[in-house]
């Protein structure tokens, strides 16, 4: 299934039924006051989060959404039945936009629901319209159409860390070494072309979820490479796991590449913990082992291997922890 995170749709909501006008008609009751029922109210179009879904490629495709309009009403008193609404299952983390406002009209946690269109009100039969003066209406009210709305539907995958790096940096195979997850995993760059989530076991209760993010380049915040279209998804992890190759000439400089493309697309990310993590110790000699850097930026870092597993429970540790000290981000 492709990774879906952007969809354009229209949605509307039924319209309102027509009241009725209509006149009791009973043997031995020669003037029979009006009794026509109510139309029934229209179906509202709601948006609700499913735990199941990850991507919004079940809406890819599907251009306009409609409720049910509601029933007219009848004689006798008999009201119409309201219209069925329109349920839209979207992933947790969705974020809802009117497209011609540009208004957010939801950002849906698990268990979420918004009304995206609401439905039209029914109108009142000439049952409703008598009065001691008007004791025979002969008029009713017509039900009042759906309202429509363009949306714009855009996903934030909710993650509890992020993994962050240049391409081929190791963020899907660390992925794949501490959780079921099984994304692609090759020798060459941009191998992962969508987000990839995770779940990490620490210890024998902790648990908790790990994004690999397609790896970024310098300008990704511009559109370069893959670009800010998976950038967003950082936005919502709690904490930011930056991965090196621990092979590389200056460790320092790619580190300031991926805070500076941060912090042009979004400042207010270099406000998560961090953790800086160099990757692919197995390829390393004794040698190149005494000139890695202790810590980068002030930060210790974390040397692992997902081959030899190296590193791999410290680090796991360490990302519960400072999970468990930011609980509350």
């Amino acid at each position: 299934m492709d990774f879906v995170d952007e969809v354009q749709l229209d949605v509307q909501g039924g319209n309102g039924g027509n009241g009725c006008v209509s006149f009791r008609r009973e043997k031995y009751v020669p003037k029979g006051g009006p009794d026509g029922g109510d139309g029934g109210r229209g179906g509202d179009v709601i948006l609700k989060t499913e735990n199941r879904l990850t991507t919004l490629f079940d809406l890819r495709h599907r251009k306009r959404v409609r409720a049910k309009n509601g029933q007219h009403g009848q004689g006798k008193n008999r009201h119409g039945k309201s219209g069925e609404p329109a349920v839209i299952p979207v992933p947790p983390g969705t974020l809802v936009f009117d497209r011609i406002t540009d208004e957010c009209l939801g950002d849906l946690k698990a268990g979420d629901t918004v009304v995206a269109a609401c439905g039209g009100k029914g109108g009142k039969g000439n049952a409703r319209f008598a009065t001691a003066t008007m004791q025979a209406p002969d008029f009713c009210q017509e039900g009042r159409p759906g309202e429509f709305r363009s949306l714009r539907l855009e996903l934030k995958l909710l993650a509890d860390a992020g993994l962050v790096g240049l391409p081929n940096a190791g963020k899907s195979t660390l992925l794949s070494a501490l959780s079921a997850a099984r994304p692609k995993i090759a020798d060459y760059p941009f191998t992962t072309l969508v987000p990839n989530l995770g779940i990490v076991t620490a210890g024998d209760y902790q648990q908790f979820v790990l994004a690999d993010i397609p790896g970024l380049i310098e300008g990704a915040h511009a559109g370069r490479g893959l670009g800010d279209r998976f950038l967003r998804h950082i936005e919502r992890t709690r904490i930011l796991v930056f991965l090196i190759e621990s092979g590389s000439e200056n460790p320092d400089a790619v580190y300031n590449t991926l805070i500076g493309e941060l912090n042009l697309f979004d400042s207010t990310m270099l406000l998560k913990p961090r953790i800086i993590v160099l990757t692919k110790a197995d390829l390393l000699t004794e040698e190149d082992r005494k000139g890695l850097p202790k810590s980068i930026a002030g930060q210790e870092c974390v040397l692992i291997s997902c081959i030899t597993r190296e590193g791999l429970p410290e680090l796991k540790n360490r990302l519960a922890r400072v999970l468990e000290m930011n609980n509350h981000v």
